[in-house]
């Protein structure tokens, strides 16, 4: 609700502070001391449109501010996508400032934001009911919500069967449209996937084979120097011409040397031995070299074929991977992603089958939430008819305007609505002959005012709005529909916050809180004031409403009993 209201510089207001109370809240004064310049106040403090005009004379910048007390998780998701944070004990500010070069400083809770996030916001927070206002209940997507409220616990059982059903059909599409998108670059993808297996499986390439064939490349491009320096050492330790002494035959003749004193000492001995053992050692090493000389291919076309695969090698890891085990693990990967593709054709046709079934639950239970909205609008359609005609508006006919968007299960398209297959609107005619028309289009203030009132009176407990301003809601309609209109108002008050700006004692009467707007001169200016009236204040303004511009004693009484009479008919309500 409307807490707190601070308005600066605005028309007459040049200063002017106001607590609001919750319950029924009153506006009354003279014609012209200001009561539609707080109501055009707080219209801009929820992000309508103004201008210019609208700052007082003389001044730089108007300011509005309103202090709110928002009801636990009612707009906290809203705020959250705007970055603004809630306040821990719910309170939120809302702030604007019109400044004469035409812009316009929004906050919210203190951050900065624009008109258009205020005017969102704001939607959520007060419904002004006037002849200029832009209402709730005007914007026709509303209303299927609003009906839907009204209809109950087994309208809210329907809907929420048709949510259950839409998310999973909504699911189930996307699958499906993942798979088509997939199969309409199916076959260059099975193309490329089979190229790039058939790639890496003729390769066959080894995980180590890379480290091998390096080492065979370095060889073979040295071939001619290891070969030379292999027989150079085979020759050294073994040779076999007489002009020289190979490492074996001198190995041999210190042995020959070493056995003939071993008998003298175990040092020569152990040194006998292990001569023994390098001799044999020396015939091992002999040996692999040889083998190792006699390995070396250095037919001409090697040392081509072992770069010609590495080329081939080198080509895989750029495409594939960084490592030939990558290149490897690339391959089996493609082989799955191969089979996935070409079996998506077999998956697409049960997912078709799938949602055809889930097209025909969802259009089935769209039917049920259809067949339940209609049984519960013409219940709304009854019981707003006996308002209006409670109301003074007995040649009125109120109607839930409904058509059906899609008309089977075969066609329904990508766009669902969360709130079913109906297009709902409130339509109204307010004199006999005339067609139905959306609320928007009437025209008369006080007309549409008691409409609102009316469908708010039934819908009462189904719009979240904390708020609800009725501004020349009297125009035009006598004492004892002035009376019921005020027993409305009260009513709706019960869960609402009302502010209504009124001239009629009987809707005053019905008040919880009643305020009074007057004009004072201050020097050569002129300003509005807002008092809060008790006791006596009241009955002597309850007087002036009723006509009385002379203040007597049976004026005085008679708004006495006018008040006595409302707080036995509030007490009524209460109790009922």
């Amino acid at each position: 609700m409307l807490k707190h209201l601070e308005i600066n510089n605005i028309a007459l207001i040049e200063k002017l502070s106001v607590e609001l109370n919750d319950g029924f809240n009153i506006l009354t004064g003279e014609t012209g001391a200001g009561k539609s310049i707080i109501i055009d106040s707080i219209n801009a403090l929820l992000g309508q449109r103004t201008n210019r005009e609208l700052i007082r004379s003389g001044a730089e910048s108007a300011y509005v501010e309103g202090m709110f007390q928002i009801p636990e998780g009612h707009i906290e998701k809203l705020l959250s996508d705007y970055g603004i944070e809630a306040e821990e004990d719910g309170t939120l500010l809302l702030a604007r400032e019109i400044q004469s070069t035409g812009r316009n400083i929004c906050r919210i809770n203190g951050r900065m934001t624009t008109v258009t996030v205020l005017k969102e916001i704001g939607e959520h927070l007060i419904d002004v009911h006037g002849q200029y206002d832009s209402q709730s209940l005007l914007r026709t997507a509303c209303h299927a919500d609003l009906l839907d409220s009204f209809g109950g616990n087994i309208v809210q059982a329907a809907k929420r069967l048709y949510s259950s059903c839409l998310s999973e059909y909504r699911e189930t599409k996307a699958k499906l449209d993942k798979l088509m998108k997939d199969n309409a670059e199916r076959q260059g993808l099975i193309d490329l996937l089979s190229y790039q297996i058939n790639e890496i499986t003729s390769a066959s390439p080894a995980e180590d084979e890379e480290e091998e064939l390096l080492e065979k490349k370095a060889i073979l491009s040295n071939a001619e120097k290891i070969i030379i320096a292999l027989s150079q050492a085979q020759e050294a330790l073994n040779r076999e011409n007489i002009e020289s002494v190979s490492a074996r035959d001198g190995i041999n003749e210190a042995i020959a040397n070493m056995r003939a004193v071993s008998g003298f000492s175990d040092e020569y001995m152990r040194i006998s031995s292990e001569l023994e053992e390098v001799l044999y050692k020396v015939e091992d090493l002999i040996s692999d070299i040889r083998k190792s000389r006699e390995m070396i291919d250095f037919t001409p076309g090697i040392l081509d074929s072992v770069e010609d695969r590495l080329d081939v090698i080198y080509k895989l890891k750029k495409k594939y991977g960084s490592t030939l085990k990558e290149v490897m693990e690339y391959g089996i990967k493609a082989q799955a992603r191969l089979e996935e593709v070409i079996n998506n054709e077999k998956l697409t046709t049960e997912i078709e089958g799938k949602l055809k079934i889930l097209r025909g639950k969802l259009f089935e239970s769209a039917q049920i939430l259809t067949a339940e909205r209609q049984r519960a609008a013409l219940a709304l359609e009854k019981n707003i008819g006996t308002e209006l005609n409670d109301l003074d508006m007995r040649n009125s006919t109120f109607k839930v305007h409904m058509v059906r968007t899609v008309d089977s299960a075969e066609n329904l398209g990508n766009e669902i609505s969360d709130n079913g297959l109906d297009f709902i609107e409130f339509m109204i005619s307010t004199n006999p002959g005339e067609p139905l028309k959306p609320l928007a289009k009437i025209a008369s203030g006080g007309e549409m005012s008691r409409i609102m009132l009316a469908i708010k009176k039934i819908l009462a407990d189904a719009d979240r709005i904390p708020t609800l301003i009725f501004d020349e809601i009297d125009m035009g309609v006598g004492g004892g529909t002035a009376l019921k209109i005020g027993q409305k108002l009260h009513f709706i008050s019960s869960g609402h916050q009302v502010i209504c700006v009124t001239h009629l004692a009987q809707i005053a009467c019905m008040a919880d809180c009643h305020y009074y707007i007057s004009k004072t001169g201050s020097g050569e200016r002129t300003v509005t004031v807002v008092s809060k009236l008790e006791g006596e204040e009241i009955v002597r303004e309850i007087a002036r409403l009723m006509g009385g511009s002379d203040e007597t004693e049976i004026s005085l009484s008679h708004a006495r009993e006018i008040l006595k009479n409302a707080k036995g008919l509030k007490l009524k309500y209460d109790k009922s």
